[in-house]
């Protein structure tokens, strides 16, 4: 038992340890440009990670998931203490789906899936899009999306 606890301190100590490449990202809808700064969740390990145990995040803040190739799989919200909102996009950047994801501190946790193929995902805080009156249709696009993975 206690070899166990100190293997999952030792991983949770890992995955605190992570970092995450920053850069920015916009959404565009109504005619108008909304800016973010996002950190990049751009290979396995990060999107394993993503924003788990981060207590806040400011405004105009955010997290792209990039993958290199289309997926439909869901978002786990485990360990996520924040209430999120995500938008899934094509590779073009067209945001195909957007969900409320709500936090979950102990299993189990529901998975999100959009129900659509989509390559990026952006997660902000709960009702970002709403306020700014962006849906489904609206691009993303900026620096951010020059680390997309090779496939």
């Amino acid at each position: 038992m206690r070899r166990w606890l100190w293997g999952l301190l030792g991983l949770l100590g890992l995955a605190l340890a992570l970092t995450f490449p920053k850069s920015t990202l916009y959404v565009e809808g109504n005619g108008k440009r909304h800016l973010l700064k996002v950190e990049v969740a751009d290979t396995p390990e990060r999107w394993a990670q993503g924003l788990m145990f981060r207590e806040r995040l400011g405004e105009d803040e955010g997290m792209v998931f990039l993958f290199p190739e289309p997926t439909a799989g869901g978002f786990w919200m485990n360990n996520t203490l924040i209430p999120l909102s995500i938008a899934f996009f094509d590779r073009q950047g067209v945001i195909l789906r957007i969900l409320d994801m709500e936090p979950c501190r102990a299993d189990p946790c529901p998975v999100y899936y959009p129900g659509v193929v989509y390559q990026g995902a952006l997660e902000v805080n709960q009702g970002w899009f709403r306020r700014r009156g962006l849906a489904e249709g609206a691009r993303v696009g900026g620096e951010a999306l020059k680390r997309w993975p090779k496939r």
